[in-house]
């Protein structure tokens, strides 16, 4: 979770739930609870494709005749045991379409991720929560039982008044804090692996000081991020080698 968008949540929640999967070996799921705006289908490449002929390819997921609960999407086995739900599976034109719902309709559908998807057998379940401290953050808080939180934020400034809030909620709301994790705290080129600190420097340690939290870690922002991003393809599995797949590795291993 974080209090501000563009942070990098969705992303830190994909690649966290591959490595919690694929390299703990355990079974995950991962919760996309940003109803508005949907990022897990992107980002796991379940979005709809037209062929050359023409046909649209879409993977919706299906219903259980005997529980009459929805499947989760499960991803490929190269991820690990891994299955998601996502509104932008219900609704195929997230991506270009906005779901102009007022508050009770966003509970409602929240209400069937949570109670109304057949998530068991599961080791862990992943939530990506929307920007903000609001509804969506509350409900989720309130109706389930969870382990604990992990905030994401950038170096800058702007970013960590934010970062400070999304903690605040969660303490009053009596959510563990599990940790910071600073993403995108500095840009290591392709090329020849010089590494820049062009959001600043240092701001999880200074939340960390400040609010008496733990820092899991340093994700570094690298094009190689954003390409497998685009390509929906998480970087920890097609780049397992880079320092970015470490960081999420030793990440997972200090969260579970």
């Amino acid at each position: 979770a974080s209090g501000k968008g563009g942070v990098g949540k969705s992303t830190t929640a994909v690649n966290l739930a591959v490595s919690l999967a694929k390299t703990l070996g355990l079974q995950v799921g991962l919760m996309d609870a940003d109803i508005y705006g949907p990022s897990i289908p992107r980002l796991l490449n379940n979005i709809p494709h037209v062929d050359e002929e023409g046909t649209v390819h879409f993977e919706k997921p299906a219903v259980d005749p005997d529980t009459e609960k929805i499947l989760p999407i499960a991803s490929p086995s190269s991820y690990g045991s891994l299955k998601s739900m996502s509104m932008g599976y219900l609704m195929p034109d997230s991506a270009s379409q906005a779901a102009v719902w007022r508050g009770p309709m966003v509970m409602s559908a929240l209400d069937t991720f949570i109670n109304k998807v057949q998530w068991s057998p599961l080791d862990v379940l992943v939530i990506d929560m929307p920007p903000g401290t609001g509804d969506v953050q509350l409900t989720v808080t309130q109706k389930m039982a969870l382990s604990g939180s992990i905030v994401v934020t950038t170096p800058q400034e702007l970013a960590l008044s934010d970062a400070r809030r999304g903690i605040t909620m969660f303490r009053k709301v009596g959510v563990p804090i599990l940790g910071v994790i600073e993403n995108m705290s500095s840009f290591i080129c392709d090329g020849c692996g010089k590494e820049s600190f062009i959001f600043g420097h240092g701001g999880a340690q200074k939340i960390s000081k400040e609010m008496n939290v733990g820092v899991l870690g340093a994700i570094p922002l690298m094009v190689s991020v954003q390409e497998s991003a685009d390509k929906g393809v998480p970087v920890i599995v097609e780049h397992p080698d880079s320092p970015v797949a470490a960081a999420y590795n030793t990440m997972a291993a200090l969260v579970w």
